[in-house]
């Protein structure tokens, strides 16, 4: 599985305020503020192929958090929310793709040196690629293995943890790299009280006697859509779900422990610092709801929500 967008044939253009680029022209200089301080705020979302074409799962509410992070970080983006839905569904449209990932990106650009970011230009890019399953295919149905991380989750104090930020993900970095040394798949970040927060990428959940648990945002976590799609199919499927602070060793004896995320979809976890979680492989409750979830994403059953949005074809989306 390549994590690498090739830089032909699948993705050709990428929108760079209000324009498609050539994919090898959409470049920053080395003295962008992005690249020494790293300011920047991003999205992760994903586009299904459908029995009636491609649609975008929860399109709105991922621009919506972009705008979101980008206000936290006292960034003006010059696009509203509309018009950076439009523009998601124009470049997919442009690249003649269905199922997708794609990646709104917001970075702090120009030659000016210093913290302080100043007139700094804020530019805003959406990229689209073919990415298959972040944790492996074979994972939604067998699960990972993965470790505490010995890297924590920032606190709220810190740094805000509502934003997507790309400086947030350092830690995230080191706790994937740890576990990867480790001959794991991926980590689970504590936060600063020793309670549980999330993956590197990726929040939480854990099952015990059929009740769904997940950490509270109080954890530093990011507040995930995909989090909030779980909560609100597991609610409807009259599965309790509880919010709250969760101690490392509840991990170690839960009945089932998964992933979510857009990347990661719902991937359940078969073992943690080597010891086996419930029977080591996806348990019912996980099955149901993750069944549930790409069945919706996919269009194979029908969305109650409104969380799907159709691809227009690329004749319409030319401009």
């Amino acid at each position: 599985m390549s994590h690498k967008p090739a830089a032909s044939g699948a993705t050709q253009k990428i929108w760079r305020d209000g324009a498609f680029v050539d994919f090898q022209d959409a470049t920053i200089h080395v003295m962008s503020h992005v690249v020494h301080y790293g300011s920047s705020v991003f999205e992760g979302i994903r586009s299904y192929e459908t029995p009636s074409g491609g649609a975008v799962f929860r399109l709105r509410d991922h621009m919506r958090r972009l705008a979101d992070s980008a206000k936290i970080y006292r960034m003006e983006m010059q696009y509203s929310v509309d018009e950076l839905c439009q523009a998601v569904l124009d470049t997919i449209a442009a690249n003649g793709l269905k199922e997708c990932y794609i990646r709104p990106l917001v970075v702090r650009t120009g030659q000016n040196m210093g913290v302080h970011p100043g007139g700094a230009p804020i530019e805003t890019f959406i990229i689209c690629w073919i990415w298959g399953r972040y944790l492996g295919e074979e994972a939604l149905e067998r699960g990972v293995d993965v470790r505490i991380s010995s890297w924590r989750r920032a606190a709220g104090s810190t740094l805000p943890t509502m934003a997507k930020a790309g400086g947030n993900y350092l830690s995230s970095q080191l706790t994937k790299m740890e576990a990867k040394v480790d001959d794991y798949v991926e980590g689970i970040m504590l936060d600063v009280n020793g309670q549980v927060a999330e993956g590197s990428g990726e929040n939480l959940f854990l099952v015990r006697d059929g009740t769904l648990y997940t950490s509270t945002i109080g954890a530093g976590i990011l507040q995930g859509i995909t989090r909030n799609s779980v909560i609100r199919i597991a609610q409807d499927l009259g599965i309790a779900v509880h919010e709250s602070p969760i101690p490392r060793e509840m991990l170690y004896v839960a009945d089932e422990v998964f992933f979510c995320g857009t990347a990661a979809e719902l991937t359940p976890v078969r073992s943690i610092d080597r010891i086996t979680i419930g029977e080591g492989h996806r348990g019912p409750v996980t099955k149901t709801i993750q069944e549930k979830y790409l069945g919706i994403a996919s269009g194979r059953i029908p969305d109650p929500y409104g969380w799907l949005t159709p691809v227009p074809s690329p004749a319409v989306a030319s401009r």
